[in-house]
Order: C-alpha cells, then sequence, then structure tokens
C-alpha cells in the first residue's frame, strides 16, 4: 500500500508541516481560576494549556483555542489574551514545548464584538459591531450567567482603525512569542464575521453595503499583520 497521504509531508507558504493534519482552535477556558476575574493571572497561557497543546504538537499544524486582541475583544471568563509582556511569555513556555516536540503552532486572533458582554469591560463598559444592532439567543455575563443580549456601540471609522491595530499589534505580538504564523477569526458571528454579514452590517459608509466594503475591516487586518 501506498504511503497515506494524509501523513505526508506538505508545504505552506515558507513552512513545511510533517503531515496534513491540523489541530483546530478549541475554546478550553483553562486560565488559572481566581477570585477576581480581573486578576492577569487567569488570562496567561498556564502549564496546563502548555501540556495541551504539547500534547498534540505530533499534527502538523496546530491552532490555538481563540485569544482576544484587547479587553474590548474579550469576553470569556479564563480564555486567554494576548495583549501584554506576561500573556507574551505565557504564550513563549507554550510555543517551546511545541518546537521541542518538532510542531508548528499559529495562534488565532479572536474579537467578540457584540457577542461579548460589558461586564468583561471595565474600561469602557460597553460592547461593540459594525452596527447597533443587538444579536439574538443569550451571552455571558463575567459571572458566566447567561443574560440577553446588549445593543452594542457602533465602530466609528476611526475605532474601526484602532481596532484593526489591535489586531495589527497581537500578531507582533505573537511572533515575539515564537508562534509560526496567526489565524484571523472571521467566523461564527464575532466581529469580524459582523463585518461581513449584512443582517449585522448595515452601515452606509466604506465597512458597509457591497460585499467589497463589507469584507474591507477584514482585509485591513490581514494587510496590516502582513505589512
Amino acid at each position: 500500500m501506498g504511503e497515506l497521504q494524509l501523513l505526508s509531508k506538505i508545504t505552506v507558504g515558507d513552512l513545511e508541516l510533517s503531515n496534513r493534519l491540523a489541530l483546530a482552535p478549541l475554546t478550553r477556558a483553562r486560565g488559572t481560576p481566581t477570585d477576581d476575574p480581573f486578576d492577569p493571572a487567569c488570562r496567561i497561557p498556564n502549564d496546563i494549556q502548555a501540556e495541551y497543546y504539547e500534547q498534540r504538537a505530533s499534527a502538523g499544524l496546530v491552532i490555538t483555542e481563540a485569544t482576544a486582541v484587547s479587553e474590548e475583544g474579550y469576553g470569556w471568563r479564563n480564555a486567554p489574551q494576548i495583549c501584554t509582556a506576561e500573556q507574551v511569555e505565557g504564550w513563549k513556555k507554550v510555543v517551546d514545548r511545541v518546537h521541542a516536540k518538532g510542531g508548528k503552532i499559529f495562534l488565532q486572533l479572536w474579537h467578540l464584538g457584540r457577542q461579548a458582554h460589558s461586564t468583561f469591560h471595565p474600561t469602557t463598559n460597553r460592547i461593540v459591531s459594525a452596527s447597533n444592532i443587538r444579536m439574538t439567543g443569550k451571552v455571558k455575563t463575567l459571572d458566566m450567567d447567561d443574560t440577553e443580549p446588549e445593543v452594542p456601540h457602533a465602530l466609528t471609522t476611526e475605532e474601526i482603525k484602532m481596532t484593526i491595530l489591535d489586531f495589527v499589534e497581537a500578531a507582533k505580538r505573537c511572533k515575539e512569542a515564537g508562534f509560526d504564523g496567526v489565524e484571523v477569526h472571521g467566523a461564527n458571528g464575532y466581529l469580524v464575521d459582523q463585518f461581513l454579514q449584512s443582517c449585522s452590517n448595515v452601515r452606509t459608509d466604506e465597512y458597509g453595503g457591497s460585499m467589497e466594503n463589507r469584507i474591507r475591516f477584514l482585509k485591513e487586518i490581514v494587510e496590516g499583520i502582513i505589512a
């Protein structure tokens, strides 16, 4: 029997992957539990997370759990961020352990947008989206209680530029931590998807209306990262 193609090497960009299997991003919420939900420790990758990814390093590519790019992009207790030097150091330990096993690892950049709750955002006390359209269903509060979604603040053009910069700066921190690449979370109704979808984006400026305009937010994030 010939070699199973799934287990053969493949080149993606400038990376050679040992096989064609990938670990998809899976939210773990395994940050160190703390009594204070704003304690930075609960958002820094720890030894449990490092072991988790190390155990899966034999995949051709490991993609981390969704990781918030900013305070306003955060909205899931004990999920990680990549916003501070301490968080970069935590991720570096994860990356080093995956690399020591011969693996490659990307970080998934995440902004919840209107799927978050304002209790996670003490600086602004708001949630944001492409437009001020409330989502359906339920969202989680800081205490992880289910509650009705809030009406999001529609980002201004200037705020969009600042949010794009949050993604770009987070990608730079990923490089500092030693990641082999990043994945921009553009699905599942999170902020990027909120710009892409006409049901959540009714803007009349350059970020709304036509598909070319609705994709602009994602396009400018990617262009900023690769610049």
